[in-house]
């Protein structure tokens, strides 16, 4: 008996293609990490970064550099200043310490106390120069003294170091304020300048005031300041008048063109005089009448016919109405008066006369006067 063993097949594998090699295809397997069960590794969480905050802004920079002087010449003297500055406050991102204040009081002296030295020598400079009138001298003076004030501003605020932009939030209130606050001021400075410039009123002239009860008065201007004009009446009134005003409202200006003012004194006669030598005497009162100017020649008119009087006329010239103009007038009537007294001219005046009518009652009541004084 044949023993007969059953085939078996038996798989040979080939090293160079075990299923677990790479792909021929060349695909790329996953580098991901795995334990033998298979999850993956959780990933490390990011660290979040935590903003830094910002360093308060020095208002006034000048302190520092004044600590590093101070520090390089005594020690002690440093110190000192590095306190003050280290006592501080803060608004915002805004830093303001002790040493700031003690040193914008500083500089601010300074710089003010230059200023004005400086404002005076320009002023005595100006005043001297013999080729410009009055108004150039004051609108001269006016633009020199702006211009030496706003680089002495800028002068401080570069001495302090003081960031400008350290006072941008106060842009928005101050633009406010000059808008609502400060807008007259602004509007009669500007209308102060274009006076000077038009030279239409200018120091010395003699103009009409008007004061808030409605009387006028003569006076002269003393001086033309930022806001207002200065004017003092006869009478030792000093007027501040804004210069706003004076180019809104009319101005009556005796002095403008020429300084010779025409004065009027009506006068009156009774009906019985001699025309002709009223005529005569009006002027030989002007004549004898001091200020009153020759050339022009005084004249003499007969205006109407009035109802208790002839009218007439005196015109008269002078040259100086700031010695004003009610007191020469005063004189010349003062003088007509004398002149009429002694040539008997009669002044009129307005006379009544009442007529009684007779009637019982009236008779009575004469009656019980009589007794009664009786």
């Amino acid at each position: 008996m044949t023993a007969t063993t059953p085939n078996s097949a038996t798989e040979v594998t080939d090293p160079t293609t075990d299923e677990t090699s790479t792909p021929a295809d060349g695909s790329e397997q996953s580098d991901t990490a795995t334990d033998p069960e298979g999850a993956q590794e959780p990933e490390a969480p990011a660290e979040e970064t935590q903003p830094t905050p910002e360093e308060p802004v020095e208002v006034v920079e000048g302190s520092n550099n004044l600590i590093e002087g101070a520090e390089a010449q005594s020690e002690t003297a440093g110190a000192l200043l590095r306190y003050l500055h280290e006592a501080a406050f803060e608004i915002g991102n805004f830093r303001f310490s002790l040493l700031d204040g003690l040193l914008i009081i500083g500089v601010i002296l300074l710089v003010v106390t230059v200023a004005w030295f400086v404002t005076r020598l320009s002023r005595t400079a100006i005043r001297k120069i013999s080729r410009f009138d009055g108004s150039q001298k004051v609108l001269a003076e006016k633009l020199s003294t702006i211009a030496i004030w706003g680089i002495a501003f800028f002068i401080g605020m570069d001495m302090l170091g003081i960031d400008l932009t350290a006072l941008a939030f106060a842009g928005g209130a101050f633009g406010l304020a000059i808008g609502f606050g400060l807008q007259k001021t602004f509007g009669n400075l500007i209308s102060g300048i274009i006076l000077l410039l038009d030279k239409s009123i200018k120091p010395g002239d003699v103009i009409s005031v008007t004061d808030q009860a409605g009387n006028e008065a003569v006076g002269q201007i003393r001086k033309i300041g930022i806001r207002a004009i200065s004017v003092i009446t006869r009478d030792q009134t000093e007027h501040l008048i804004p210069n706003e005003n004076l180019m809104i409202n009319q101005v009556v200006n005796w002095s403008y063109s020429s300084k010779d003012v025409r004065v009027k004194a009506p006068v009156g006669v009774s009906y019985d005089s001699d025309l002709e030598l009223v005529t005569k005497l009006l002027y030989q009162a002007v004549d004898d009448t001091p200020r009153v100017l020759k050339v022009p020649k005084p004249r003499v008119n007969v205006m109407e016919f009035g109802d208790n009087s002839v009218n007439f006329d005196v015109r008269f010239w002078i040259e100086d109405p700031e010695g004003g103009l009610a007191n020469i007038r005063s004189d010349v009537y003062m003088r007509i008066w004398k002149l009429f007294k002694e040539n008997d001219v009669e002044i009129p005046f307005p006379q009544r006369d009442l007529h009684l009518r007779s009637s019982k009652q009236l008779d009575q009541l004469v009656e019980l006067i009589s007794a009664g004084k009786a």
